[in-house]
């Protein structure tokens, strides 16, 4: 066996046991309802059986990371697949070092959630090793990219703190109006997470299945085969064709509950190679996640969020608002290092220039900025509580949007990190 197949191993392995833990978290949390000795207690008991999961997922979640190291001959962070396993890792590396200051169970069922689903997103990507290019065949590579994912990682735990601190306070059953808007947008927060985990879902549905639609696009390009004013791609999609490719005909495609071509074309202004794939995708997570959503609704009854409150029955809200607050400023000058003044000096070794206002630059400016802003509101006008969970829950959304919609939306210099 080569080190890339261990390699592999190890990180089904770890997702497996990250599952376990997860599980263990809420027998944790949950059980304490049913346990007929002191309940809290059980929480200490099977919170600690639990760490311990989560520790061992780790380590074999760092054997993962190692051993592709050494079989890639670089670090494992130069593709979607490679990094968001990669951010993963460090949200768990992130969740023990705060479990270790607050010893809160309760935090590793909503941070264990996060690491499985991004390692599940990162399973969605190609998983070749591919040779580094130029630009990023530099020490600085592990130095920006390791940093700027660790302080990634802090606002992830951040978010998860600070959103059950929204669960724990949002009145469910106030009429007024504050508490209605509140209500729903926890409740939009929560339908955004069963989108994610439906896109997933989806995409491993149909890559299981062998489903394949093959389309045949002219676009203008200079990198293809010139036909006239017009040069031809092919566009493979996995799952089934609700938008075909701008000015594009099926080569081949495969029925799909009595589907047996494209319901509508991709419009004319998204006319790229992949414009139409993506926008295909994005239509079938909310398609499965909303249907996802339907389902939990109809056996839970209630909304989401209101079924997630009790679970938080006795922990204190100001605990959770003390660990959102602590964990972001942990995470601010880590990022601050990793993603802007390391990646200045590496920028000026690879392209001769400090700042180019690439997208993904600009956007590691906008995430910096935010958290500042955040920083600032906290401890100089006094944003604690409430104000304070919604700048965690929303500044997680610009982080995730630095990372995967700048990666895999808009084209510049850091698109290879999105390769797909």
């Amino acid at each position: 066996m080569s080190l890339l197949d261990f390699s592999s191993d190890a990180f089904i392995v770890s997702f497996f046991l990250y599952c376990a833990a997860f599980m263990l978290y809420g027998v944790a949390v949950m059980g304490k309802k049913w346990s007929n000795r002191d309940p809290q207690a059980h929480v200490e008991r099977w919170g600690k059986r639990a760490f311990i999961a989560s520790t061992v997922a780790l380590a074999a979640h760092l054997i993962f990371f190692g051993t592709r190291w050494a079989g890639a001959g670089h670090i494992p962070v130069s593709n979607m697949y490679e990094f968001m396993s990669f951010l993963s890792m460090m949200i768990m590396v992130a969740f023990i070092v705060v479990y270790a200051i607050y010893r809160k169970s309760l935090l590793g069922l909503f941070a264990l959630p996060l690491t499985i689903i991004i390692m599940a997103y990162a399973a969605v990507f190609p998983q070749e090793v591919q040779p580094l290019i130029p630009a990023l065949q530099s020490i600085w590579l592990k130095i920006h990219v390791t940093l700027a994912a660790l302080g990634e990682a802090f606002f992830a735990v951040g978010f998860a703190a600070g959103f059950m601190y929204l669960l724990r306070t949002v009145d469910f059953s106030g009429k007024d109006k504050s508490s209605r808007r509140q209500r729903g947008w926890v409740e939009f927060t929560l339908i955004t997470i069963v989108v994610v985990v439906g896109f997933i879902g989806s995409v491993f549905a149909f890559r299981a299945s062998g489903y394949e639609a093959v389309f045949v696009q002219k676009i203008a390009s200079i990198d293809t085969e010139v036909q006239g004013n017009s040069t031809i791609e092919k566009v493979i999609y996995r799952m089934p064709p609700i938008f075909a490719p701008y000015n594009s005909e099926v080569e081949s495609i495969k029925p799909f509950l009595g589907m047996k071509e494209p319901l509508l074309e991709t419009p004319s202004w998204m006319n790229g190679v992949n414009a139409g794939r993506k926008l295909n995708t994005v239509v079938w997570s909310l398609i499965v996640g909303l249907i996802l959503y339907g389902l939990i609704r109809l056996i839970v009854r209630r909304p989401l969020g209101q079924a997630l409150q009790p679970m938080l029955d006795g922990i204190d809200a100001d605990d959770l608002d003390e660990i959102s607050y602590r964990a972001i400023a942990i995470g601010f000058p880590i990022f601050t290092l990793g993603a802007l003044i390391f990646a200045m000096i590496w920028a000026q070794i690879a392209w001769s220039r400090f700042w180019g206002w690439d997208p993904k630059e600009v956007w590691a400016l906008i995430t910096w900025l935010y958290y500042s802003v955040y920083l600032h509101l906290r401890l100089s006008r006094g944003w604690q509580g409430r104000k304070s969970a919604w700048l965690a829950v929303l500044g997680f959304l610009v982080v995730m949007f630095t990372l995967v919609g700048v990666n895999l939306i808009i084209a510049g210099l850091h698109s290879y990190a999105g390769a797909d």
